[in-house]
C-alpha cells in the first residue's frame, strides 16, 4: 500500500510540475508568443514550425490551441494556418516527451534549489516567475524518478507479477484508458511520461503502453474540444479540425504497432525511449501526412458546423471567450475587445443623442435608452468575466492592464448613464413642451457635441494603443472643454439678460446639457490617467491643481 500511495504521489507531483511549467511560461512569455503565432502564418510550413517551437516551450498543445483558436475567432488567422499550427504543436509536445525521457533526475534538486531562491528574492517580477518555472521543471524530473522507484519496487511483488503475467492486449481498452487519463489530468505529456517510466520498469507491457500513448494523444486532441465546447463555433472549429487529425492517425497507425516494434526494437534498447520515440513518430507521421489536407478537414469541420447568426448586443458580437479564461493573457485581450464594444455602444449612444435634440425624436431617444441597458449588461459581463481570471497568473503589465480595463468599463457605464439623464430631460423639458434651443445655443451645443465625440474617440484610441503622447492630448483637451464650458454658460446669461424668448424657456435645460456633456468629458479623461501614471508622465501635483481649477 505505501508503495502505491508513492506511485500515486509522483504522478499527482507530475502533472502538478507540467501545470506550473506551462502557467508560469504563459504568464512570463504568453504575449510574445501570441505574437509569434500571429506573425507566423504566412504558409502552412512555417505556421507549423511556430506551433511546434511554442509548444515546445509551453509543453502543452491544449495551451496552443486555445491560443491559436482565439485568432481564428477574431479572423486574424484562416482555419487551414491554424490546423497547420496544430500539426506543428504535436510534434513540439512530442519533443519534449523525448526531451525528458533520458536520465535527467540529477538536474532536479539544481532547478528547485535555484527556482526556489529566485522566487523568494523577487516574487512578483519575471525572475520570480522563472524561478517557479525552474521549480516545476525540477518537480518533473523528481516526479519521473519517484515513479521510476515505485515501480520497480511493485514488480518485486508477487501479485503485481501474477496479475502482469495474466494481462493481454487490448488496444481500443488501451487507447481509451490513454485518452481517459490524459483528458482527467489536462496533460498528455504528463501521461506519455508516465507510461514510458513504467513500461522502462517492466509495470507496463510494452504494447499496451503504446496504446495507451495513441490514446493520449486522442485524449489531448479531446481536451481541447471539451475545453472549448462553451465558446464560438469559429473557435471551436481548430480543436475539432485537430481532433479529426487525431483520430484518423490512431485509425491509420494502430493496427501497424506491431509492424513498428518489429522494425525499431532492434535499433533501439531502453523501453522508455522506445515509447516516447513511438509518440513523436505518430505525430511526425501525422503532420506530414496532413499538412497538406488542412484546406480538406477545414471544409469538412465548417460544413459540419457551419456558423450561425451571431447574438449580438448593441449591434456587434460577444468576445467574452470563456475557453480563454486557461490562458490568462489571453482572456485580457478578450476582455479588451468587449470593452471596446462598449464604447461603441456608448459612441453609438453619443451621436444619436445629438439627432434628438436637434429633430426632437421621441423614437429615437426610446432605442438610445435601451442601449443603456446593453451598456450596463456590457459592463456586468466585462467584470464577472474579469474576476474569474486568475490574478495570480498575470505578469505585471497584464495586471495593470486588468485594471486598465476595470477603469475603462466604468467610465463607459457612467457615461451610459448621464446620456440616459440627458434624453430623459430633452424628452420632458423641450420636446413634449414643444420647446426649443435658440440658434446661437444649438450652436454652442454642437460644438461641445462634436469635440465630445473626438474625444471619446482619441480615448478609445489611448485604452487599444496605451499612448502616452495621446493620453498627454487627452488631457489637454480636458482644460479646453472646461475653458468652453464657462464661455457658452456665460454668453448663454448674456443671452438672457437681453430677453431672448428661446433662451428663457431652455435657459435650465441649457445649463443642465452642457454641464453634463462636461462630466461626460471628464469621465472620458479619466481613461487617460492609468496610461500617463503607469509611465510616470503625471504631475505630483495634478490632483491639487484639478482641484482648485475644478
Amino acid at each position: 500500500m505505501k508503495h502505491l500511495l508513492n506511485l500515486l504521489a509522483a504522478v499527482a507531483l507530475l502533472v502538478w510540475g507540467t501545470h506550473l511549467v506551462r502557467t508560469e511560461i504563459l504568464r512570463v512569455f504568453g504575449a510574445n508568443l501570441r505574437n509569434v503565432l500571429s506573425h507566423s502564418v504566412a504558409n502552412r510550413a512555417t505556421a507549423a514550425i511556430s506551433g511546434l517551437g511554442v509548444t515546445a516551450l509551453v509543453q502543452s498543445s491544449t495551451a496552443t490551441a486555445l491560443i491559436i483558436s482565439s485568432f481564428v475567432g477574431q479572423g486574424l488567422v484562416g482555419l487551414p494556418m491554424a490546423l497547420a499550427v496544430m500539426l506543428g504543436a504535436d510534434v513540439g509536445t512530442s519533443l519534449m516527451a523525448v526531451v525528458f525521457s533520458f536520465d535527467l533526475s540529477w538536474l532536479s534538486p539544481l532547478f528547485i534549489f535555484v527556482g526556489v531562491i529566485l522566487f523568494l528574492a523577487r516574487q512578483t517580477t519575471t525572475v520570480g516567475h522563472i524561478g517557479r518555472i525552474l521549480v516545476g521543471l525540477g518537480l518533473m524530473l523528481l516526479a519521473l524518478r519517484m515513479v521510476s522507484d515505485s515501480t520497480e519496487i511493485m514488480t518485486t511483488s508477487p501479485a503485481i507479477k501474477a496479475l502482469l503475467g495474466s494481462a493481454t492486449s487490448e488496444l481500443m481498452l488501451e487507447i481509451t484508458l490513454g485518452a481517459f487519463l490524459a483528458v482527467i489530468s489536462y496533460s498528455s505529456l504528463a501521461i506519455v511520461l508516465l507510461t514510458a517510466t513504467m513500461a522502462a520498469t517492466g509495470i507496463i507491457p510494452l504494447e499496451p503502453a503504446l496504446g495507451i500513448v495513441l490514446g493520449a494523444n486522442l485524449g489531448s486532441g479531446l481536451l481541447a474540444v471539451l475545453t472549448t465546447m462553451r465558446s464560438s463555433i469559429e473557435v471551436r472549429h481548430v480543436p475539432v479540425g485537430n481532433f479529426v487529425f487525431k483520430a484518423m492517425g490512431v485509425v491509420v497507425i494502430a493496427p501497424l504497432v506491431g509492424l513498428w516494434l518489429r522494425y525499431v526494437r532492434p535499433y533501439v534498447q531502453d523501453t522508455a525511449t522506445l515509447v516516447v520515440l513511438f509518440h513523436l513518430s505518430f505525430n511526425i507521421m501525422v503532420a506530414a501526412v496532413f499538412l497538406g489536407l488542412t484546406d480538406i478537414v477545414a471544409r469538412w469541420v465548417q460544413q459540419w458546423m457551419p456558423k450561425p447568426e451571431k447574438s449580438v448586443v448593441g449591434g456587434r458580437p460577444h468576445h467574452l471567450d470563456p475557453s480563454a479564461l486557461a490562458t490568462p493573457s489571453l482572456a485580457i485581450s478578450c476582455a479588451a475587445r468587449e470593452a471596446l464594444h462598449q464604447a461603441d455602444v456608448v459612441e453609438t449612444m453619443m451621436v444619436g443623442m445629438l439627432t434628438v435634440i436637434k429633430n426632437n425624436d421621441l423614437q429615437l431617444a426610446e432605442d438610445l435608452r435601451k442601449l443603456d441597458d446593453a451598456v450596463d449588461e456590457l459592463y456586468s459581463a466585462i467584470k464577472y468575466y474579469l474576476t474569474k481570471i486568475s490574478r495570480e497568473a498575470l505578469a505585471d503589465e497584464e495586471a495593470r492592464r486588468w485594471t486598465d480595463i476595470i477603469s475603462f468599463t466604468i467610465n463607459m457605464e457612467q457615461i451610459g448613464d448621464i446620456i440616459e439623464r440627458i434624453l430623459i430631460d430633452v424628452e420632458d423639458k423641450k420636446i413634449r413642451k414643444s420647446r426649443n434651443f435658440s440658434e446661437a445655443g444649438m450652436s454652442e451645443i454642437c460644438e461641445l457635441h462634436a469635440r465630445l465625440i473626438d474625444n471619446l474617440r482619441l480615448g478609445m484610441s489611448v485604452f487599444l494603443n496605451g499612448s502616452v503622447r495621446d493620453a498627454q492630448k487627452l488631457l489637454e483637451e480636458k482644460a479646453r472643454f472646461r475653458d468652453l464650458e464657462r464661455a457658452y454658460a456665460s454668453t448663454h446669461l448674456t443671452r438672457l439678460s437681453g430677453n431672448t424668448l428661446q433662451s428663457i424657456e431652455t435657459s435650465s435645460l441649457h445649463l443642465d446639457l452642457i454641464s453634463d456633456l462636461k462630466r461626460i468629458n471628464s469621465h472620458i479623461c479619466s481613461i487617460a490617467y492609468p496610461i500617463l501614471d503607469s509611465a510616470g508622465a503625471l504631475a505630483p501635483n495634478r490632483l491639487r491643481q484639478a482641484t482648485l481649477s475644478d
